[in-house]
């Protein structure tokens, strides 16, 4: 896939297609419009003054028209992108992705995009770039027929008058971006049985060899002389032994206060069958894509690699099968953290929160005074915010706040909700220091957060619940169905705001 800028001569890139940005309720007779209703013999002012298309968000129209003179392309295509004062440079992404995926679809190989948006064009290139490499993506990788193999090969982003230079380089950072983003929905998309944790810390070797990270993988030997015994409680039942992946950005020269570090802290459960409470039988496959968690930290570090801020990032990732046989763990086991704290196991399918309890506490001893986690932790977080909004609490309200502003500059959407010490009581065991579940049917989400709460000791932490926004059901305009590659773009956003 290549990508280019441009800022003049929209017309004349050399493309089979142009695409263009059209708000709601636009007229024809606006400068831009007006002038490619020129371009294609009055096609376009009727498709507008009939309302056949109203520029609503991911809505599209498509004109074919006879090119000529030094116009190559043949085919305008409009994108609406709802009310002109909603759009801004994060919403760039939906409309290069909608117009990739709507001319992907007709073999259009390349296209050039005018995405109207008068924000920093750096920034409107990043995102735009990020659109088309992520749209591209596709479910389909172990079909043998039926294969959606088209792709479109170019894009080239027209903003007029911009520096070039702006635009490379913003194009660029959205491609490694983009390509992070699929690097992670490619593992959630990965059938159990292929990626189990030793596969998931195999591909996170291989990534870190690639970009530069530091790696180390922690087998269960090493977790048990730690005394994780809350997370190697889940892999009990499991022939898969689990895995701890750890990854290390260093920054030729930081720019980070001394002493300062920050860790993203990923949920990475290859196969939630719930153990010994064991999860009802429908809808039991989409547990495939309960390790979205460590694939976002995955992504997320892969993309800090090649971006190359200049403050140093932790990656840790508890990569663990959950399955039920005759080791495995059973409701009333008691069993002790890292952090010496006691668990009493009450129910075996709430084990992310098991996993990541010893993962955020030995982020903690490896120097991290910020702590990112994030897991699709809860049920209950669908229930209250859908696939919209992801679930977001934490100990230190300026962290949380950085992360909900880094969602909003990368489009992205976070609701917090409450943590204090009336929810911590309802976690408190008669015969441990604490118990994996709360009340039935309250509080789910919070329940989930103030548990991990637990084995924070100085460390400022917010906890983000993806378990709604990890995936979605249905194809999207500019997104396939699957895998979202969710909260990446908000943490490299929030990495560079570190810096």
């Amino acid at each position: 896939m290549k990508t280019q800028g441009i800022n003049s001569n929209f017309s004349e890139a050399g493309v089979e297609a142009l695409a263009v940005a059209v708000f709601k309720q636009e007229k024809a007779t606006s400068p831009t419009l007006k002038e490619l209703d020129k371009l294609t013999g009055g096609l376009l002012a009727p498709i507008i003054k009939d309302e056949d298309f109203k520029g609503e968000i991911g809505e599209t129209a498509l004109i074919r028209f006879s090119a000529k003179g030094k116009v190559k392309a043949s085919r305008l295509l409009l994108v609406g992108v709802g009310d002109k004062a909603d759009y801004n440079a994060a919403s760039v992404s939906g409309v290069a992705g909608a117009a990739t995926r709507f001319l992907r679809k007709r073999n259009v190989k390349s296209f050039a995009l005018m995405p109207r948006c008068e924000d920093d064009a750096a920034t409107v290139a990043q995102s735009a770039a990020q659109g088309y490499v992520t749209s591209q993506f596709e479910l389909d990788k172990y079909r043998t027929q039926d294969k959606n193999s088209k792709s479109v090969d170019s894009m080239v982003l027209f903003v007029e008058g911009a520096e070039e230079s702006a635009l490379k380089s913003g194009l660029a950072r959205g491609v490694a971006i983009g390509d992070s983003m699929n690097f992670a929905r490619d593992l959630a998309n990965e059938p159990p049985n292929i990626l189990h944790p030793t596969e998931m810390a195999k591909r996170a070797q291989a990534m870190a060899k690639e970009t530069g990270l530091k790696c180390e993988i922690l087998d269960e030997a090493k977790m048990q002389k730690l005394g994780m015994g809350s997370l190697l409680s889940v892999s009990l039942g499991s022939e898969q032994p689990a895995k701890l992946i750890v990854l290390k950005y260093e920054p030729k020269k930081s720019t980070a206060k001394k002493g300062e570090l920050l860790a993203l802290v990923g949920k990475g459960i290859t196969f939630d069958t719930g153990g010994i409470s064991l999860k009802p039988g429908e809808g039991m496959d989409a547990m495939k894509y309960d390790m979205s968690g460590g694939a976002t930290v995955l992504g997320t570090m892969r993309a800090i690699a090649l971006l190359k801020p200049s403050v140093p990032v932790l990656g840790v990732v508890a990569a663990v099968e959950n399955m039920p046989d005759g080791r495995a763990t059973r409701p009333s086991d008691v069993v002790t953290a890292m952090n010496g704290k006691t668990v009493e196991i009450l129910n075996t399918d709430a084990e992310g929160r098991l996993v990541l309890a010893d993962a955020v506490a030995y982020a903690e001893k490896q120097g991290a005074t910020r702590i990112v986690d994030m897991a699709t932790l809860t049920g209950a977080v669908i229930i209250a915010l859908g696939d919209v909004n992801t679930g977001i609490m934490g100990n230190d309200q300026g962290l949380v706040d950085e992360i909900i502003a880094s969602g909003k500059a990368a489009g992205e959407k976070f609701w917090q909700l409450p943590l204090g010490p009336e929810y911590s009581k309802s976690i408190k065991s008669d015969i441990a220091d604490v118990k994996n579940i709360g009340p039935a049917r309250k509080a789910g989400t919070i329940i989930g957060g103030v548990f991990i709460q637990e084995f924070i000791d100085k460390a400022k932490w917010a906890h983000l619940d993806i378990a709604g926004t990890a995936w979605c059901d249905s194809e999207r305009p500019f997104q396939a169905k699957g895998p979202t590659g969710v909260a990446i773009r908000t943490l490299v956003n929030l990495v560079e705001r570190s810096a």
